[in-house]
């Protein structure tokens, strides 16, 4: 019995016949000329349900999906390309034994047999796949809405900041064509100052790190335009085989810079109109209380003056002199007290004790008081409340509260005219109370204490409380009024507390930044 014959390769016909059925790709074999089906390989009976015997008398139509776009017709013209030209790829549905279509792409190739020529098919599943794509089509139209709406600019630069990659909104924020900006220096679109904080940005991605940054853009020459400014974000990033470089997320925030620096011009003027007003109430507290020293001390001298001729006893005479040079250092030190104060007006936030800011403001307060002839009770806290502030504005409140008090009590007939004021801790605040017993607040004035149109003084312009207002959320505090039971007025102001373990005295810390919660 002689061998089987052999192919060039070495391999039997059977051997070929082993590994075609062993293909993991469904395989169809159709006749050249009818279309019928001659032969299909085991994965292509799996996939359709179908045995080897019940495919052969099967038609296009048993075997395809009803929809229009895979009607008999079209079935026959794909395979007749085939036929024609060699080979046709299409896209296939077909229709297992048990109803389920299988989209598929089909490859459809003519292949001449000493038999005559057939057609053999190979398909494959890509139901899955064309899910995925259509996700991925679906992301990346999302992604590009996204993008074309963001009103954030996205770049990506390498080591040197040039621009690997611009999303559409960054040339629109940039003021440039978006061509324009690959392939650029990110760093010459920006101020000098700017440039030369991203570049330190970069290094700073590149080591692994986020970087949150403002950023001023370059006003082109002869271009009177105001700044802009740009809040950015700088990550490091690596795509594999698509992106590596630093991620750059910015938006416009010119609107913002301009309102902080609107605000940082308010609060400058806010100081030199508390600092202004506290020379006021000071000069005419001091006009009074310097003019009786030297009024005395005038008589004194006056009085030696005169007994140099009638009666010119040394010891007379010495007497006369030390009063007046003791009514002159009196006058000295109410003079020396002023001029501390007004040089603390040029002190920035520091850290103080609020008890020791009531204190000093004691003095003024208490000449105050007498001139109206009305009694001031202290009541100081029995711990320390260290509150960061600047002490004379911080000051200015607490007079401009003790002496509206005190004016109000001025004008109370009879009866017992005190104002308290208290210094306490309450949480994690400091606290300063001035109670009255006047009047009181007008209800329906009540909601406009603080908005500056509020006086119960007759020339009053409310202004003071107002500026009390600002002075105090302007250091991250409180400040309220509401009625003193049985009567009166009460108003009370919270800064908050250092926290624990935070010394004291601590020249070399920064000023606290202005707060936004001011009125």
């Amino acid at each position: 019995m002689s061998a089987p014959p052999r192919t060039p390769s070495g391999f039997t016909d059977s051997d070929l016949a082993a590994l075609f059925a062993a293909l993991e790709h469904c395989v169809l074999v159709h006749d050249a000329r009818t279309k019928d089906i001659l032969w299909a390989n085991p994965a292509a009976c799996a996939a359709l349900g179908f045995t080897l015997e019940e495919l052969r008398p099967l038609k296009a139509p048993h075997m395809s999906s009803h929809a229009r776009p895979y009607g008999r017709a079209k079935g026959r013209a794909w395979l007749q390309r085939a036929v024609d030209e060699g080979s046709c790829t299409i896209e296939w549905c077909y229709r297992a034994k048990g109803g389920t279509d299988i989209l598929s792409e089909a490859r459809a190739v003519r292949v001449d047999l000493a038999r005559g020529p057939v057609v053999m098919v190979q398909f494959r599943d890509i139901a899955e796949e064309k899910a995925t794509r259509r996700d991925l089509f679906r992301t990346e139209g999302r992604l590009q809405a996204f993008l074309r709406s963001l009103d954030a600019g996205i770049v990506v630069l390498d080591g040197d900041g040039r621009v690997l990659f611009a999303g559409a909104a960054a040339g629109t924020l940039l003021g440039r064509g978006l061509d324009t900006v690959v392939g650029a220096d990110f760093t010459g679109f920006l101020a000098p100052d700017s440039a030369r904080l991203l570049r330190v940005a970069l290094t700073s991605a590149a080591g692994g790190g986020v970087t949150d940054t403002r950023y001023r853009l370059a006003v082109p020459d002869g271009d009177g335009g105001p700044d802009r400014w740009f809040a950015t974000r700088c990550q490091y990033i690596h795509i594999e085989n698509d992106l590596c470089g630093t991620l750059l997320l910015f938006h416009d925030i010119t609107a913002l810079v301009r309102t902080e620096e609107e605000h940082r011009r308010d609060a400058q003027y806010l100081n030199h109109l508390a600092r202004y007003n506290a020379m006021g109430d000071m000069a005419m507290a001091i006009a009074h209380e310097v003019s009786q020293p030297i009024s005395a001390a005038h008589n004194f001298v006056a009085g030696v003056g005169g007994r140099l001729t009638d009666d010119p006893d040394p010891g007379h005479l010495r007497w006369g002199l030390e009063n007046a040079t003791r009514q002159l250092d009196r006058a000295a030190l109410i003079l020396r007290s002023l001029r501390e104060y007004v040089v603390r007006l040029e002190e920035s936030q520091q850290w103080a004790d609020l008890d020791d800011i009531v204190t000093d403001c004691g003095y003024f307060v208490d000449v105050r008081a007498r001139q109206q002839s009305v009694t001031v009770r202290w009541e100081h806290a029995a711990e320390e409340l260290p509150v960061r502030c600047e002490k004379v504005l911080i000051g200015q409140v607490v007079m401009n509260l003790a002496f509206n008090a005190i004016e109000e009590m001025a004008r109370s007939a009879g009866g017992q005219r005190t104002v308290v004021v208290t210094t306490r801790r309450r949480g994690g605040h400091a606290e300063v109370e001035v109670r009255d017993t006047g009047q009181g607040l007008p209800a329906q004035r009540a909601g406009r204490i603080f908005d500056g149109a509020f006086s119960s003084k007759g020339d009053g312009h409310g202004i003071g409380l107002a500026l009390s207002h600002r002075i105090i959320t302007r250091h991250g505090g409180e400040i309220e009024a509401g009625a003193n039971e049985p009567r009166g007025a009460v108003f009370r102001f919270r800064l908050p507390l250092r926290r624990k373990g935070k010394p004291l005295h601590a020249p070399s810390d920064p000023q606290l930044p202005v707060s936004s919660a001011s009125a």
